[in-house]
């Protein structure tokens, strides 16, 4: 499964009692959020911190688009170090459109499960308040309300969203309103989730801002951030938040915020967003002249060509199954896409056979070599049509596979492809439930999973209990027994398993 990198920084301070009612116009209680970084991170009187944020947008450079900005992707250091960048994206906004700006951002500190939306009342600044839009909070956690949770609570000591509102209340007019969230498992799947949730609650509304928190790579000499960063910026730029998690997933690059950046590129290509515009990438050595150690910054803007339809979509699997011309087909896009790789040429761009293989389904590709694993990575859900996914899951398992070295071009003849095309998981309430040899299985607790094929425990001849514990163990980092816990969750699914060799 794939794992977004996030990167855990300790505040170098705790703040409590953030949180009190106090009461509103009409004599009711509002929650609010009081500011836990004023002073700090940027300056705690108003008038200051007003002159410094105007003093960054006066630097920064607008950039002319005939699309419509949807989402915008933001830094949240100190305003001394991050500031000249945010800026950027900070000038792009067009205040007239604005009314209500969904901020998704990483727990540096928090844990939870699913996002935890800040569902009610007000944050204050020494700017002022910004009122939470409950209605769009609510619609957004009805979308999905085992996933998605209002829980406030997680916001407490987290800065990465606070960063954001004095900018945006120098920008946008008075009255704005704003959706706080945070992820703390920030695997793709987990990001396209919240990314539909979002898109489906805002579909429709040109007024709704979307805002992903990061900071790139840290604590890196001058020149290696750069070529970290370069990953993530490349990505951006391209649009592709596929590739993005995958880098993160392997740690080709770091991103603390990398889910949200994810969460938001998806989101905004549901609303009808097809590129990105990066508006500046520097390092905290460009600041402060220390290229010792540094912190990368991005700023960019996702937007989308006016009057597009949106488009959100769904799952449309199938019961019937591949047929021969599929299959052949999708081997010969992970030959070919693997043997680009390795070769070190450009991978071949890929046309749908048949309206089947553009269904978004999980998939795994399975290398090996004399008979031994040599490679196996794969979605889970299906976020990605299906012959894109084969694709780049053969790469990742030729290439990225932590476990195995790079698959090298005089081992090419050799490999042993198989394909699994997956079904969606379900959730299970007892283990009797998975049958060894029909189904997957995912185990799940907290930021601790792991995932065995349907293959896999008939191939080791294990029973039920025999795959289950070795699961737990093994891949999922957790007690052998785990499994027999009510904290832990197990999921089902089922899959096509397709070996090349049958085909000939």
């Amino acid at each position: 499964m794939f794992h977004i990198v996030s990167i855990s920084l300790t505040l170098s301070f705790l703040v409590l009692g953030l949180c009190y009612a106090q009461p509103d116009k009409e004599g009711q209680a509002m929650n609010i959020r009081k500011s836990i970084i004023a002073g700090s991170w940027y300056p705690g009187d108003a008038d200051k911190l007003s002159a410094q944020i105007k003093k960054y947008l006066a630097a920064a450079k607008k950039t002319e688009s005939d699309g419509g900005l949807t989402g915008i992707i933001v830094p949240h250091a100190g305003y001394m170090y991050s500031g000249p960048t945010a800026a950027y994206a900070y000038k792009n906004i067009n205040p007239e459109n604005i009314s209500t700006v969904i901020m998704v951002g990483p727990s540096h500190s928090a844990y939870f499960e699913g996002a935890a939306v800040y569902g009610f009342g007000a944050w204050e600044t020494p700017l002022g308040k910004t009122e939470i839009d409950p209605t769009l909070a609510e619609e957004i956690i009805s979308h999905d309300p085992k996933y998605i949770n209002d829980n406030p609570g997680a916001h407490a000591k987290e800065h990465s969203l606070e960063i954001q509102l004095p900018l945006l209340q120098t920008v946008l007019k008075p009255g704005f309103r704003i959706v706080p969230m945070m992820l703390y498992d920030q695997s793709l799947a987990s990001c396209d989730r919240l990314a539909q949730a979002i898109a489906g609650a805002a579909k429709g509304r040109d007024d709704v801002l979307l805002l992903a928190s990061s900071d790139l790579s840290h604590y890196h000499s001058q020149a290696e951030a750069k070529k970290l960063d370069k990953l993530v910026v490349d990505a951006v730029g391209k649009y592709d938040p596929e590739k993005l998690a995958g880098d993160l997933a392997f740690e080709k690059c770091e991103a603390c915020g990398g889910g949200p950046m994810v969460t938001v590129m998806l989101a905004g290509r549901y609303l009808g967003a097809d590129r990105s515009v990066i508006y500046d990438y520097r390092t905290s050595g460009d600041v402060t002249g220390d290229k010792g150690q540094v912190v990368g910054y991005l700023a960019a803007g996702l937007y989308k060509i006016k009057n597009k339809k949106e488009k959100i979509k769904k799952q449309t699997i199938k019961d019937d199954k591949l047929t021969l011309e599929e299959k052949k087909e999708l081997f010969r896009i992970a030959h070919a896409s693997i043997e680009a790789e390795v070769k070190g040429k450009d991978v071949p761009k890929f046309k749908p056979l048949t309206a089947r293989l553009t269904e978004l389904r999980g998939v795994f590709v399975t290398l090996k070599e004399g008979g031994n694993l040599r490679g196996c990575i794969g979605y889970i859900e299906g976020i990605r049509p299906l012959y894109q996914a084969v694709a780049e899951m053969a790469v990742a398992a030729a290439t990225g596979d932590p476990r195995f070295p790079p698959v090298t071009s005089k081992e090419l003849p050799e490999l042993e492809y198989e394909i699994s095309v997956l079904t969606p998981k379900r959730q299970i309430d007892s283990p009797e439930e998975f049958i060894v040899g029909k189904h997957g299985i995912i185990v799940q607790r907290g930021r601790c999973n792991g995932v065995f094929l349907p293959q896999v425990a008939p191939e080791e001849g294990w029973t039920r209990e025999e795959t289950l514990s070795y699961l737990c163990l093994h891949k999922a980092g957790l007690p052998a027994g785990a499994w027999r816990e009510k904290e832990t969750k197990l999921f089902v699914f089922e899959a096509e398993v397709i070996e090349e060799r049958d085909l000939k």
